[in-house]
């Protein structure tokens, strides 16, 4: 038998290994920006152009490379952050894998320039697939500039798959956030089609979660701090009241590098117990420092998953610093153990102080009653509300003779009746306040009121977009919402069609909208700022699920949050409109998330559960 097993060539294993580290323009941008971070700039420049299909390009005045080093960082496995395997386990540095910079060039047209303190001349280097097509000295100053275009020219399958520019674009502020976060000494500008989106200087945290998260972080934020041997926590967690139901706004650092950990976000969760309604999420900004040998920041390709030596020791200490920073700005709920409440020391005594007295009735007989009636023995004995009320629910139990005949006779008129259409028409009941039951001809429909809501607010809401034109109720008050940069992008582009379904909303810049008017035929939260991050939330994780229409992806995100939920009371009459509604939709069974709506269960079934 010939030997099958050859060795790939380096074009194809490097555009294997780019499927790993690169998965969209936002993975293009993280690297690109933590390279910038480790050269030492403090000024870093972030262009993009098209949501970043079209152009990536980073310039930072950080030490630059030599003309042998330029060449040699586009080899895979090429690093300056490792020497020996003991390196991996002392790592501080944003990257250290070497493999960056080969993935990026092996999928994309890149152009990189840079320059080093001593030399006169820098170098420019041009590459396509992995191949250099020119290498030649420039002028450039202190620094290094890195250009990625057309990316994923020669994989079409991947940037086939690309979600809308809205989309990527969100993603790419969102490691644009990690980065400038984690890095408030660093200046970062960040540019999309030639328009300054962000621009921030030299500042403390604070200022810089402000800058770029909105300047309602500056009063609904407080400061956590906690130092000990094992690990030193600081950074700001937001106050109870101002929770939000998205996941908005919720960043970990571990010695400055991005992470994700349920178990972590688990303490801070619990830390929240009992100050926040349930479904609300805390927003926080916090900031680990540990010793580099007590975690592994080499777990997945994209170094946001950490393995802590002991991270039930994170998380004790975790929990206990958040409850500390809530109690020191009175945000927790506290009793004053030197006061008794019963007593009021600002009252001043009225009138002369008397001392008590003690007065005793000789011909006080406890055993007697004077208002009561002489006692026989055979008086009833008195029954306490509760004691009556258990004794009602049993004798339910127990029917007599005479009411089983009553009731056998009524289920025979009942089934005699079974095929007229007067019987069966508003005969509904709600089980558990999630479910209407109703009587049909064949047996018994249960239907999910929310998902069967949910059915009926999406062909409607679809339906308003498409047709347009809808009628709009002017508010009295116009209402400003101001979003995060991601949101703000998403809402740009969504914002036609809201209109058309009744909205009335203008762009005012620096991420700001105002709402002039709403819906009439559409029941609204009171806070629509929270109700529109929420559909927008929803807008982002039914791109990352498929690739849909715009507008039925606004009707799925917005019939998702509208629709009543479980545990909701309806009236007989919303019982009846629910039902009425929902056939007449063209598609009844399921819910546009995919739930089944109703379930039938004709009368054999019946039958056969009790033969």
């Amino acid at each position: 038998m010939s030997d099958i097993i050859q060795l790939l060539p380096d074009n194809i294993a490097n555009q294997i290994a780019a499927g790993e580290v690169i998965q969209r323009p936002a993975s293009v941008v993280k690297e690109l920006i933590e390279n910038a971070v480790d050269s030492g700039a403090d000024e870093i420049e972030l262009i993009i152009k098209d949501s970043g299909k079209t152009l990536i390009q980073v310039v930072d005045n950080g030490k630059g490379m030599s003309e042998t080093d330029a060449r040699l960082s586009f080899e895979r496995h090429a690093t300056s952050k490792l020497r020996t395997a003991d390196d991996l386990f002392n790592i501080r540095t944003m990257g250290f894998r070497g493999e960056a910079l080969a993935s990026i060039a092996a999928i994309a047209h890149v152009e990189l320039k840079t320059s080093t303190d001593d030399h006169s001349v820098g170098t420019e280097i041009i590459i396509e697939g992995s191949r250099i097509v020119d290498q030649s000295p420039c002028s450039f100053p202190k620094g290094t500039s890195v250009a990625v275009k057309n990316l994923f020219f020669n994989v079409p399958a991947r940037r086939a798959f690309l979600k809308s520019d809205a989309v990527e674009m969100s993603h790419i502020l969102e490691e644009f956030y990690r980065v400038a976060l984690a890095h408030h000494e660093v200046s970062f500008s960040l540019y999309h089609n030639d328009k300054l989106e962000h621009k921030t200087g030299k500042e403390k945290l604070k200022s810089r979660i402000v800058s770029l998260m909105g300047k309602i972080f500056n009063e609904n934020i407080v400061w956590a701090e906690q130092d000990t041997d094992f690990v030193a926590i600081q950074g700001f967690v937001g106050k109870p009241q101002a929770a939000k139901k998205t996941r908005n706004n919720q960043y970990l650092f571990v010695n400055n590098r991005y992470f994700r950990s349920p178990y972590i976000h688990n303490a801070i969760a619990r830390a929240y117990q009992e100050l926040i309604p349930e479904g609300y999420n805390p927003s926080y900004f916090l900031f680990f420092q540990v010793n580099p040998c007590d975690i592994d920041v080499n777990v997945h390709p994209t170094k946001t998953e950490i393995k802590f030596k002991d991270e039930r020791v994170i998380y004790a200490i975790l929990h206990s610093t958040i409850r500390k920073a809530l109690a020191e700005n009175y945000l927790t709920p506290s009793l004053d153990f030197d006061i008794d409440p019963i007593f009021n020391f600002d009252s001043k005594p009225q009138g002369e102080i008397k001392p008590p007295e003690i007065k005793i009735n000789p011909d006080y007989n406890p055993f007697s009653n004077p208002t009561a009636a002489p006692k026989t023995g055979f008086e009833k004995p008195q029954i306490s509300s509760r004691d009556r009320n258990n004794i009602e629910h049993w004798q339910k139990l127990y029917i007599n003779e005479t009411d089983a005949v009553s009731q056998q006779q009524t289920i025979e008129q009942t089934d005699s009746f079974e095929d007229d259409d007067e019987m069966l028409s508003g005969a509904f009941i709600q089980m558990y306040n999630s479910f209407v039951v109703t009587r049909i001809k064949s047996g018994l429909m249960i239907i999910n009121q929310a998902a069967a809501h949910e059915r009926i607010l999406f062909e409607k809401i679809l339906s308003k977009i498409e047709d347009g034109s809808q009628n709009c109720q002017k508010m009295l008050f116009p209402a400003t919402i101001e979003l995060k940069s991601s949101d703000a992008e998403i809402m740009r582009e969504i914002m036609d069609e809201l209109n058309n379904l009744g909205f009335d909303i203008s762009d005012v810049g620096h991420n700001s909208f105002i709402i002039n008017g709403t819906p009439t035929d559409f029941s609204l939260s009171e806070n629509l700022n929270e109700e529109i991050e929420k559909w927008i939330d929803s807008f982002k994780s039914n791109m990352l699920v498929a690739r849909e229409d715009k507008k039925v992806n606004i009707a799925k995100s917005m019939s998702k949050n509208l629709a009543i939920k479980s545990n909701r009371k309806l009236t007989t009459e919303e019982m009846e409109f629910l039902v009425n509604d929902l056939f007449a939709c063209s598609v009844s069974h399921q819910s546009p998330s995919g739930k089944t709506v109703y379930k039938m269960i004709s009368k054999e079934e019946l039958f056969d559960f009790f033969n």
